[in-house]
């Protein structure tokens, strides 16, 4: 499944949203992305122009690959826009009775062979494919955030996927460039079993003093060999977002390591989130991503 041909449907137009449509169009599929709020959307394809704007300034894509990608690009607040999809991509709020009924809506929409992808990483796929007329379709598969930079997707089947579906998933996944694991639909799936447990202690750390923001990431740049640290990390992702993953977790796992720590509600409160307000752990002028 590749070209122009294909269609890619990605459902909200947030932070995760985003960043898979970005992934998508530079890999040439036509991509529609939904939302129900007209200035969400029109923030979300912002982000994806941004995004290839940086690339094209930093030298990873020429202006020409560009304006290819740009034009693939189709923004909607219809869900009967979405019917020509091969694939749907659902990446809306993490709430297990909303993506029921999205799934359900879709249903009434797309083609019988289109799959259905949800993004979860603390919801049960089983759960959210409930609300699909043909839960053999659906396919939980978590973009590591950011998206459009992180080449890591895991994939988790729910009780009733078919293996035509799954094995579609890893094809359409390898077209658009991403590495792939496959787990088990349980809490957090791999990653964030690890990281948010790893961010949680990271942020204590920085409470207790036993480090500054930029030396704590400098360590686990330095010596662990991390891409990034863990307060750039959750800048990108934004802290809203980590409360919301961590505490979901917690709800479930009931293990106090996924309690996100007091600084964080702090945080919220205060709309420090990250890149996407300006202003997280560090301040920044320019709150787009970094180009590919």
């Amino acid at each position: 499944m590749t070209g122009q041909d294909r269609v890619v449907a990605v459902m909200g137009a947030g932070t995760m949203g985003s960043g898979i449509a970005t992934v998508a169009v530079r890999a040439g599929y036509r991509t529609i992305v939904h939302d129900l709020d007209e200035d969400n959307l029109k923030r979300g394809i912002d982000t994806v122009f941004g995004f290839l704007d940086k690339s094209v300034a930093l030298g990873k894509l020429t202006e020409q690959q560009r304006r290819d990608a740009v034009a693939l690009v189709e923004g909607t607040t219809d869900l009967d826009a979405v019917a020509p999809a091969d694939v749907v991509i659902e990446a809306i709020f993490e709430d297990l009775d909303a993506k029921r009924q999205l799934l359900g809506a879709l249903d009434a929409i797309v083609g019988e062979r289109t799959l259905l992808h949800t993004n979860t990483s603390t919801l049960s796929v089983t759960a959210i494919a409930a609300g699909a007329k043909r839960p053999e379709r659906v396919v939980g598969t978590h973009y590591c955030n950011p998206a459009a930079l992180m080449k890591l997707v895991e994939v988790a089947d729910g009780r009733h996927t078919a293996e035509w579906a799954h094995q579609a998933t890893l094809e359409f996944l390898g077209s658009l460039g991403k590495t792939t694991v496959v787990t088990k639909d349980r809490p957090g799936f791999i990653v964030n079993r690890f990281l948010i447990p790893w961010e949680n202690s990271c942020i204590e750390a920085l409470e207790s003093g036993l480090g500054t923001k930029e030396s704590i990431d400098s360590a686990v740049t330095g010596a662990l060999g991390h891409p990034m640290g863990p307060f750039t990390l959750l800048d990108i992702v934004g802290l809203d977002i980590h409360q919301q993953v961590a505490t979901r977790l917690y709800e479930q796992l009931r293990d106090p390591r996924f309690f996100p720590p007091a600084m964080v509600g702090r945080m919220v409160a205060a709309g420090d989130l990250g890149r996407k307000t300006g202003r997280g752990f560090y301040t920044y002028d320019d709150n787009r991503l970094f180009g590919l």
